[in-house]
């Protein structure tokens, strides 16, 4: 097989040796067969199929009501196009908090239907039953610190996580929990830049940002976000590579204006 990164299948053995070589990890998010096409194409280390479609493809406000069922769904779409990239599944709320019978359950289904690659969930201590359970089954899990979106209604804001010292160490300790734990990789959120760095520094896995900094070994964003089909979210750490939402809006616009005029379908767009 030919070593070239668009060619060469990702494993979460490669991400480790990506992360010893200092070769930063890509990592968006799809939800559909047709997206994922175009960002397996694009050559994306890892897909992210997130929770986050419960906003984006959804309409909610938060990701708590998005189900299994529904993240299975948007999964096995993705997985339909990608033949490179690995597949992560976000596990939703509610189907491994405080239950690692549940969240055993809930990964096996996850990893029987939708035939990715592995799994992610949010928290540290906490959840270290669950993530116990899930490796003992063979499933890789990726963890998620800083800030958790599925615990929004806990902190009631979404400002930037581990400012305090106090909170620093608990991530800190966390993320060596779940290292020690079996965990391939974890996404750091809107945590300060500085701590993002020591937490990469002083692991040997992978350690994916989304607002953590440079010094991380690699980055993640929501893709309507950082192709501009969203507009109304505009953290600092999101960067717009496009503004595909002013382009389909004029495309669409257009088709509407010639529908209404009769400009289209011309005789050539006939049969």
């Amino acid at each position: 097989m030919s070593t070239d990164s668009k060619t060469r299948v990702v494993t979460t053995y490669r991400l480790a040796e990506m992360k010893a070589r200092g070769e930063k990890i890509s990592m968006l998010t799809a939800y559909d067969y047709s997206m994922a096409r175009i960002v397996e194409s694009a050559g994306v280390d890892v897909i992210l199929v997130g929770d986050s479609a419960a906003n984006v493809m959804a309409g909610h406000e938060t990701t708590l009501p998005i189900t299994l069922d529904q993240m299975i769904y948007h999964a096995r779409s993705v997985t339909r196009a990608v033949k490179r990239a690995l597949v992560v599944v976000d596990m939703p709320f509610g189907t491994y908090q405080g239950n690692s019978k549940e969240a055993l359950s809930s990964a096996i289904r996850i990893m029987k239907e939708t035939e990715a690659d592995a799994i992610k969930l949010e928290g540290g201590e906490e959840v270290l039953e669950s993530v116990g359970r899930i490796l003992s089954a063979g499933i890789p899990v990726m963890g998620h610190l800083g800030l958790t979106p599925q615990s929004i209604h806990k902190y009631g804001t979404y400002t930037v996580r581990a400012k305090e010292e106090a909170e620093a160490q608990k991530l800190l300790r966390d993320a060596h929990l779940l290292e020690e734990a079996g965990c391939f990789g974890i996404v750091l959120e809107k945590i300060p830049a500085a701590l993002g760095a020591r937490v990469a520094g002083e692991l040997r896995i992978p350690l994916i940002g989304i607002g953590a900094g440079n010094s991380v070994d690699g980055q993640v964003l929501v893709i309507h976000d950082m192709l501009g089909i969203t507009t109304e979210f505009s953290p600092r750490f999101l960067r717009r590579y496009a503004d595909l939402h002013t382009q389909m809006m004029a495309g669409i616009q257009n088709y509407v204006a010639d529908v209404k005029s009769g400009a289209f379908p011309n005789e050539q767009e006939q049969y």
